[in-house]
């Protein structure tokens, strides 16, 4: 293992999303992370398809693209929480674990004694991470969640989508699970922050991350505008609600993200428009004025851009350094050659594909380097690598 968690271990109790998502991020950091699954059924996520993974003769397998998307570099076992055995291999494992991730309703765990509490007696250096939709407390604390769902009563879908008495008008939902990926991402900063108070004052922790709570941290600036205006935040498209000119804009062949971001970028971009004046206007000159009378500066843009090929302005925009691109599809984005150079798409060995594609981590460690070498496990394909060991029952599960 390489990696900057290479001396951690993980025990992820967790399934669907923003659970497995933060241990594949605690994966590619280099921790051990071993994926605790039903026996015989795994996780939920395994069936959500089509598509799933084709087999190297190219019949279709069992292990679905959503499963594959967030269960990399993962030691696979399959316990039965609900036994005795079962629960003594989760206390052993918690033993020799320095973090504990887990989704499973309030209480559940508990009932079946391994909750925090009852591991912290096991393990009092155990990092016990608790991911639900509404928290440990609070009236909703029983109900059960998934992110479309919170993205709705996050506010996120209130101010996404296009405006009232526009074509195409109603709320939208981003189109991925991001209140999971984000609970993921907050989960994973908080048992790393709880490493690194390990570190300098020693004992565990209980961290309690809440889908509902997420949601709403990532309303950020439209938090802040509400909360300094008094107004309400509304769907905007892809207008940006503070900073102008920023949208999508039709151009002769398609269609152009512009994301002019300062007052000195606005007078590039009026240049590269042949429209210098705009920038002298006292009604465009700041931003905020361009934010005031958006109205009639922007119908002046789109014409103007309608007269070339999307190709023309990119070149006319990068020159003068104004911030722009396409909007590209999927297969467009993996084939973009900056994407290419920096290698976020890999293909990892598989046991029944042969190989398997991957879009890789982000993060780049020049003294601590990555590496990718294991797939999403097979259901309980580490079974006798991990449990044998344990010697816990006849079972082992």
């Amino acid at each position: 293992m390489s990696g900057p968690l290479s001396h951690i271990r993980v025990l992820d109790l967790s399934r669907i999303m923003a659970g497995p998502w933060a241990g594949q991020i605690l994966a590619d950091l280099g921790a051990e992370v071993i994926k605790v699954e039903r026996a015989g059924v795994g996780d939920d996520t395994r069936r959500w398809g089509p598509p799933f993974l084709k087999s190297e003769s190219g019949e279709e397998t069992q292990e679905s693209g959503y499963y594959l998307s967030v269960n990399r570099g993962k030691k696979s076992v399959e316990v039965d929480i609900t036994s005795e055995t079962g629960q003594a291999n989760i206390r052993e494992l918690a033993r020799t674990s320095d973090i504990l991730l887990e989704n499973f309703k309030v209480g559940t765990l508990e009932r079946y004694g391994l909750g925090a509490e009852q591991l912290h007696e096991v393990n009092p250096d155990l990092i016990y991470c608790s991911i639900t939709g509404f928290g440990q407390d609070g009236p909703r604390a029983n109900d059960v969640a998934y992110d479309f769902m919170i993205q709705a009563m996050g506010g996120l879908m209130s101010v996404t989508g296009v405006p009232d008495g526009e074509p195409g008008e109603g709320p939208q939902k981003v189109g991925v699970p991001i209140v999971d990926i984000m609970t993921g991402m907050y989960s994973v900063i908080s048992v790393l922050a709880a490493l690194a108070n390990r570190s300098q004052n020693g004992g565990g922790e209980q961290v309690d991350i809440a889908m509902l709570d997420v949601a709403t941290a990532m309303l950020a600036n439209q938090a802040m505008n509400h909360l300094v205006s008094g107004n309400t935040p509304t769907r905007k498209g892809n207008k940006h609600p503070n900073i102008q000119p920023q949208d999508v804009f039709p151009v002769r062949d398609g269609y152009l993200v512009l994301a002019v971001g300062n007052d000195e970028q606005f007078v590039r971009f009026a240049k590269a428009i042949g429209k210098p004046e705009l920038s002298e206007d006292p009604r465009y000159a700041t931003n905020a004025e361009r934010v005031n009378n958006l109205d009639a500066l922007h119908p002046l843009i789109s014409e103007r851009l309608r007269e070339k090929d999307l190709a023309d302005w990119l070149a006319a925009f990068q020159e003068l350094k104004v911030p722009c691109g396409p909007i590209n599809t999927v297969p467009m984005v993996l084939d973009e050659p900056q994407i290419k150079h920096r290698q976020m798409l890999r293909y990892l060995p598989h046991p029944l594909a042969g190989k398997v594609p991957q879009v890789v981590s982000p993060m780049r460690f020049k003294a601590s380097p990555l590496s990718f070498d294991n797939a999403p496990p097979l259901l309980g394909e580490h079974n006798d690598e991990i449990l044998k060991p344990l010697g816990i029952g006849k079972e082992n599960k």
